[in-house]
């Protein structure tokens, strides 16, 4: 497929994209640009989470990821499902019978202005570094595919794809993401079956034999039981559930979509219906990564030396024809603006409502204030983008779960201490135990090996973080009642 052809393709779909846009700001307020109105269909909500989650990591590097692991990230996502059903019982009925526009609110009323603030702060670096991760994967193919051939810098590509995303959402924010991130998803599950049936032609395989080919694949090895492995069952499930509780359930991004259903009722079953979807939809991931390296090995393709090329390398260097590049290149490209439009919102809504009290402002203030915030968020995507470009990993989907780990672990300790237990804490030294908490786990996952006889850490690093997180807590707690008493 020409640099050309898929150009017109993004040009296409972009217009298509600002044409909702203009159709759903029409009258946009703060309201309606944090919250939707909180008149959302759970369904379309639904529908759309499941763009934002699967991302365009997801779209590149769960398929890579089969060599090294087999399904054996199908652990993690098992785990996911309990999760969900966590958020949906726990999390929700506290954030609706608060009626929050930031979750984070809950910690000030929790613990107070420290609390807070660090909760606040905690989902600013975890998003911007989440999102730009996300968002440079797709930068950086369609770099590969188009621009390197006409020499367009890196960073005038990355500007250009974030200058769209925030062109898009400037106005309606939230309210034009409901119905973006559903046409995306749509877009992005399009491209993923048409990818695998289309693939597996290519095998000459019948789509009703796909299922025995899966499964006498060696890479189609779902469950891990050495407990040192970093892909251990056990680890890899826990981790999943705690995974979706701070990445979803904590996440201001993903639950200010769950905010704008019209009630409590209406967003349960948005959680529940996307908590099953979104496993039959990263399972059919798994599938096309046995089938992109049986397609591979079967031909004699050299595999990239790194596994997130593997995907983008067959599908547009022209191994399946140019149906399976068009559909890669809009697959990609919906995963990521999902994820990314989304973030830009939610990142805006957090540290207008968190970090400047943009309440207290005057009407006029407040919407002046939020777009100023919108366009300085933009700006740090870019900036990330620009440094994990430097600092680029084989397989990105382990940097993002890593990175998770130390910045979401201080989230989830706090939400489970102040849920858990009603004792009170000294306010001013949360936000020490929050940087001591992933210090102390950044030594143990880097010495692991030695201290620990082999021991490796995987996901289970955000629960490790969240647990010495819950304990600083209670150490902090000792300190106010002797203040107290």
């Amino acid at each position: 497929m020409s640099p050309i052809a898929i150009l017109i393709c993004l040009v296409s779909y972009f217009t298509v994209l600002m044409a909702v846009s203009f159709i759903t700001s029409r009258n946009a307020t703060n309201e309606g640009f944090f919250l939707a109105n909180r008149k959302s269909p759970w369904y379309l909500i639904a529908f759309g989470m499941i763009g934002s989650s699967i991302s365009g990591v997801t779209f590149i590097s769960v398929p890579g990821a089969v060599k090294a692991g087999g399904f054996t990230y199908y652990e993690v996502v098992l785990g996911y499902i309990l999760g969900y059903w966590v958020i949906a019982w726990v999390l929700l009925p506290v954030f609706y019978r608060m009626q929050l526009t930031s979750i984070y609110t809950y910690l000030k009323t929790r613990f107070g202005h420290y609390g807070y603030k660090t909760g606040a702060s905690y989902f600013l670096i975890s998003r911007i570094i989440g999102a730009s991760f996300r968002l440079y994967v797709a930068v950086e193919v369609l770099q590969i595919s188009i621009f390197n051939q006409w020499n367009v810098p890196f960073l005038l590509n990355a500007i250009v794809m974030v200058a769209l995303i925030w062109l898009y959402t400037r106005s309606g924010g939230m309210k034009t993401i409901i119905w973006t991130d559903a046409l995306q998803t749509f877009f992005l599950l399009a491209a993923l079956v048409g990818s695998i049936i289309l693939i597996t032609q290519s095998l000459h395989l019948h789509i009703s034999d796909l299922s025995n080919a899966v499964a006498s694949s060696p890479y189609s090895n779902v469950f891990n039981w050495d407990y040192k492995s970093k892909f251990y069952f056990f680890k890899q499930f826990f981790s999943g559930v705690f995974i979706a509780i701070a990445m979803t359930g904590l996440d201001q991004d993903m639950m200010q979509k769950n905010l704008t259903c019209k009630t409590l009722r209406e967003s349960q079953k948005n959680i529940f219906s996307f908590s099953i979807v979104q496993a039959v939809v990263v399972f059919m991931f798994l599938v096309l990564g046995v089938l992109l390296y049986s397609f591979a090995e079967t031909n004699h393709v050299a595999i990239p030396a790194k596994p997130d090329d593997l995907y983008p390398t067959l599908a547009t260097q022209g191994y399946f024809g140019t149906t399976v590049a068009f559909l890669f290149v809009m697959g990609l490209t919906a995963a990521s603006f999902a994820s990314a439009d989304s973030a830009l919102t939610a990142l805006t809504t957090s540290f207008c409502v968190d970090i400047l009290d943009i309440g207290e402002k005057e009407k006029e203030k407040q919407e002046r204030t939020r777009k100023i915030v919108h366009v300085l968020m933009a700006a740090a995507l870019i900036v990330v983008i620009i440094l994990y470009r430097l600092i680029n990993d084989p397989i990105i989907i382990n940097d993002v779960f890593k990175v998770a780990g130390y910045t979401y672990g201080p989230l989830l300790g706090l939400y489970a201490f102040g849920l858990l237990t009603r004792i009170p804490v000294n306010d001013k030294w949360i936000p020490f135990v929050c940087i001591a908490s992933p210090l102390v786990c950044y030594m143990l996952d880097t010495f692991s090996k030695v201290w620990f006889g082999g021991y490796q850490f995987g996901f289970e690093l955000l629960i490790l973080n969240a647990l010495l997180t819950f304990i600083g807590l209670l150490l902090s707690a000792k300190k106010a009642y002797a203040q107290n008493s």
